[in-house]
């Protein structure tokens, strides 16, 4: 038992500010006993694919981020522990040549975090975050989640919410709730995203975690740190746990239900 936080970035993926070591100090001083990296892992994508994510780390940088995180946990192992993660999407048709380069680097952990529908190379792939109106989208962002779920690759999905549905409202709680039901069945933790919570998006979403609790699925908090000072937002990550409170949701509290 002890207070525990899986999903941090670090600056590799572009959008995340502060040098390792700063997360870790951070951790340690506001008490959490094991923190996970998972920055957003470079994809393996075709030689002739030039748009390359820009929220995401390149392939030339994924040795040093894995080298770091574990001198870090060398380091600090007396005080904290450390776990080498990435974050990573299901992508149907580069999903083996992924898994397979990144379990070169030895991680610890997977997290899901699917930020688009389809293979983001295909021209048509949308952006999970982006507002969508489509039922076919929202159907294949349900597969794609699904499948990963049932490989037993990953520990936990993060913001399992994230598909920016603007559609009916009917066929989105109809959807959610045979999506749950589901991913209650495979009995795969969802993250309940500190980030979008405190920064005001559009997940975490209140119709899609009050059918989490009705169903019961076990759910953890992912702070999703893109700087170190998140761990010390001890006011506000209160008033998040005693939101999911109100839903009856009781996060996990013991990482090795997760690891």
């Amino acid at each position: 038992m002890g207070k525990f936080n899986l999903h941090t970035h670090t600056y590799r993926c572009n959008h995340a500010k502060g040098e390792d070591e700063d997360f870790v100090l951070a951790a340690i001083e506001n008490g959490y006993t094991t923190m996970g990296f998972s920055d957003h892992a470079p994809y393996i994508f075709p030689e002739d694919y030039n748009s390359y994510s820009d929220f995401r780390m390149k392939p030339y940088r994924t040795q040093d981020y894995a080298d770091s995180v574990r001198e870090l946990a060398e380091k600090y192992k007396d005080k904290i522990d450390i776990k080498l993660g990435f974050e990573t999407e299901w992508y149907p048709d580069l999903i083996e040549g992924e898994l397979e380069y990144l379990k070169s680097f030895n991680y610890d952990y997977l997290i899901l975090g699917q930020h688009y529908v389809g293979n983001e190379i295909e021209k048509w792939a949308k952006y999970t975050g982006h507002k969508n109106k489509s039922v076919k989208h929202l159907d294949l962002f349900i597969k794609q989640v699904l499948d990963a779920a049932k490989s037993g690759e990953f520990a936990y999905i993060a913001h399992p919410d994230i598909f920016n549905f603007t559609g009916s409202k009917r066929v989105y709680l109809e959807k959610m709730d045979e999506f749950v039901k589901e991913l209650k069945e495979i009995d795969i933790p969802l993250e309940c995203n500190f980030l979008g919570y405190s920064t005001n998006r559009h997940y975490p979403n209140p119709d899609f975690w009050k059918i989490v609790a009705k169903h019961g699925n076990r759910v953890v908090i992912g702070l999703d740190a893109h700087q170190p000072w998140v761990y010390a937002d001890t006011e506000r990550i209160n008033e998040f746990k005693d939101w999911l409170s109100s839903l009856g949701i009781t996060p996990i509290e013991d990482v090795n239900e997760i690891l």
